[in-house]
């Protein structure tokens, strides 16, 4: 029975080790660059474009400009422990500030925006402008 119990734990070490090692390959640098976000309605009646400009990725942070230039971005975070690119950024302007979530898949940001004051939540999407 020890023998066995030995060798799940053993199985579940590698197991966690190798996810680790996954998270540390990912290149979170794709994010750098201009991205232009998709903020349109629901029904796609109205189009709405913004943009996020990620000028600097660093470990586990994110620096750079959210919606327009000159709207810093505050406290920008990166998770990369489940082998895809999570981030999370606080940015804000003379109506409040805003707290914004995005994930990275197939060359596409997937996010959402949620302005305290203004009550409001946009769901967004966002493609990397090219140079």
């Amino acid at each position: 029975m020890k023998k066995h119990q030995l060798f799940m734990f053993c199985c579940m070490l590698v197991i966690s080790i190798q996810t680790q090692a996954q998270s540390k390959n990912v290149d979170t640098n794709i994010l750098v660059g201009t991205w232009i976000l998709d903020m349109s309605p629901e029904n796609s009646t109205d189009a709405n474009f913004a943009e996020m400009m990620i000028t600097k990725v660093d470990n586990k942070t994110l620096e750079g400009f959210f919606y327009r230039e000159g709207v810093r971005i505050r406290q920008g975070k990166i998770n990369t422990q489940s082998g895809t690119i999570y981030g999370a950024l606080v940015s804000g302007d003379n109506s409040g500030d805003y707290n914004t979530a995005f994930y990275y898949k197939d060359g596409k940001l997937y996010g959402s925006t949620h302005a305290l004051k203004r009550d409001f939540l946009a769901v967004w999407t966002a493609m990397k402008k090219s140079n």
